[in-house]
């Protein structure tokens, strides 16, 4: 039997239990309770000659030098070497209240070779509404580091102009929530399913009480949830924590045509059909072989190449016959023992989805 296993070449089979159970915040969102994105534009010093030479670096000194009152000649270059321009990240949590602190992340706008023991100025961060929502300073914590040398030749481990400022910034104002107004609150399925809609709202009625909640669509749930917010609190502690059995997924099975992984569902069933699985072996070989003419003849000794292409069908070939409702074993021990390859499989999955024998919804990524 031929290995169906290679490094290039992983099937990976999802099995999940009959009956999954899952809490409550594990598979939702509350609407209006999320993470905002805040980005700003600053400048990182203390960079030992890695810095960029963006005329938009330049710049910005300029601007920054002149905030503290330091104004610079006109048409002298300051000939920046320890200054680069960087961007700014850093996502704001749910609920963050002035004075806590976020990570932030710092990346190079420009050509900056590395941003290595630098130090990130004052930096506003804005939301989507431009409203500055916090502000980062500090040093940089960067993972990775190049080395060059006189001869032009250098060496890179991981990406030097990318860095991190643990609790780097300073939360300046709070984001507005709804979560405290109406009377409902609205829970969001990670995962859009019925299935699942319909057994988290009979598990909170049943605990609950009939018409607490109800289910809008596959994604949305709303809840009643009372006013009071030290009260809302409580009661979505209970909520949330509450089991329910999630439904089974679609029948999927997910091709990655880069790195030759497949990954086949467990729901995924298959009709009758026939598959047969054929190798096509083209062998090139090239021999050299001397050219030496007569003795009597003027002329001179060459090499002449001589080429052998063989071709081989493939003396094992195998056709499997698939009845109705086969299982996902099934399958895996049919492909096992046609021992066949990435691509092969694959051609022969599409082939089974064009044909309609595969019962699966086929993803090509």
């Amino acid at each position: 039997m031929l290995r169906f296993l290679s490094c290039l070449f992983v099937v990976s089979v999802v099995l999940t239990p009959a009956v999954q159970a899952e809490r409550i915040k594990d598979i939702t969102s509350i609407s209006g309770v999320r993470t905002n994105q805040l980005v700003g534009y600053g400048l990182v010093v203390g960079l030992d000659g890695t810095g960029d030479k963006a005329p938009f670096t330049t710049q910005t000194f300029r601007n920054m030098m002149a905030e503290f009152g330091i104004t610079l000649p006109a048409g002298v270059d300051p000939k920046l070497k320890n200054v680069a321009a960087v961007s700014v990240t850093a996502e704001l949590p749910a609920f963050a209240k002035p004075g806590q602190r976020v990570d932030v992340t710092v990346a190079s706008l420009g050509n900056a070779k590395s941003l290595r023991g630098g130090a990130l100025m004052f930096t506003p961060l804005k939301g989507a509404d431009g409203n500055i929502y916090a502000v980062a300073q500090g040093n940089l914590v960067v993972g990775g580091f190049g080395a060059e040398g006189n001869d032009g030749s250098k060496i890179t481990v991981n990406v030097p102009s990318v860095g991190r400022i643990p609790n780097g910034a300073s939360v300046e104002q709070t984001v507005p929530s709804n979560f405290s107004r109406g009377d409902s609150l609205i829970f969001n399925l990670d995962q859009p399913d019925f299935t699942t809609a319909r057994a988290m709202v009979e598990r909170i009625n049943n605990l609950l009480g009939p018409g607490t909640a109800e289910a809008l669509d596959a994604t949305s749930i709303r809840v009643s949830a009372p006013r009071d917010t030290s009260q809302r609190v409580s009661y979505l502690s209970i909520i949330e924590n509450l089991e329910i059995e999630t439904g089974k997924e679609r029948a999927k099975v997910i091709i990655n045509s880069r790195t030759g992984t497949i990954v086949i569902g467990q729901n995924v069933m298959i009709e009758p059909v026939a598959v047969t699985h054929g190798s096509l072996v083209v062998t090139i070989t090239e021999d050299f072989q001397v050219a030496q003419p007569n003795a009597l003849a003027d002329g001179e000794t060459v090499v002449v190449p001589q080429t052998n292409i063989n071709i081989d069908n493939g003396g094992d070939s195998r056709m499997f016959k698939f009845g109705p409702g086969v299982s996902l074993d099934s399958i895996v021990k049919a492909v096992n023992e046609v021992g066949a390859a990435p691509g092969d499989l694959m051609a022969i999955l599409e082939a089974m989805k064009q044909a309609g024998a595969l019962k699966a919804e086929l993803i090509v990524i």
